[in-house]
């Protein structure tokens, strides 16, 4: 990252669609983000007239990108144990997608994109926020950056992106026949 520029951190809106697509498919894989799931995922981050979700640009280059759903903004399926959260579902929000392009890691990047979206879900009512971590990512990094933020881990989920690899998408390590763990964490705000 170039000592020379700062980071400029802002909510996300439409027109970093494509920017955030991109980059969303170019760390995750092929088929990760859509026109269509943008747009649904995007929504699910606005309550109260507020935005949880946020870019992050170096100049007019996006470097990362953080998307969150509101409390109440979000089905839960066979891949969440709320049974085990020490929050109510209508309290606790998602952590849909966080992602920041490999050469600007290590810069506290994404940990600053987490803090705005916490900050905004609080105002939204949340008093947690759930997440599914890649535990295939290099070096187990989405797990360890996670629990660095106070993430706790609530359940192990083997193959949770099976159904989502053999839809389209191309998980970087597995390619169409995904079974990567997602490791269900959940923070706890203050």
């Amino acid at each position: 990252m170039s000592d020379e520029k700062q980071i400029i951190y802002r909510p996300m809106n439409e027109i970093d669609f494509d920017n955030v697509i991109a980059l969303g498919n170019f760390v995750h894989g092929d088929g990760y983000m859509s026109d269509e799931n943008i747009i649904t995922w995007f929504k699910k981050g606005l309550k109260d007239q507020l935005n949880s979700n946020f870019v992050a640009y170096d100049g007019n280059k996006i470097v990362g990108f953080r998307v969150s759903y509101s409390p109440g903004n979000y089905l839960t399926d066979q891949w969440y144990s709320p049974h085990l959260w020490q929050t109510d579902i209508a309290d606790t929000a998602y952590f849909k997608c966080n992602t920041v392009d490999e050469n600007y890691r290590g810069f506290g990047i994404g940990s600053k994109l987490l803090n705005l979206s916490v900050q905004v879900l609080k105002q939204q009512g949340a008093k947690a926020g759930v997440s599914h971590l890649w535990r295939q990512s290099p070096g187990n990094s989405a797990v360890k950056y996670f629990t660095k933020c106070g993430g706790v881990l609530v359940k192990d989920h083997p193959d949770k992106w099976y159904q989502d690899s053999i839809e389209g998408y191309k998980c970087a390590i597995c390619k169409h026949d995904c079974h990567c763990v997602a490791a269900e964490m959940i923070i706890y705000f203050d």
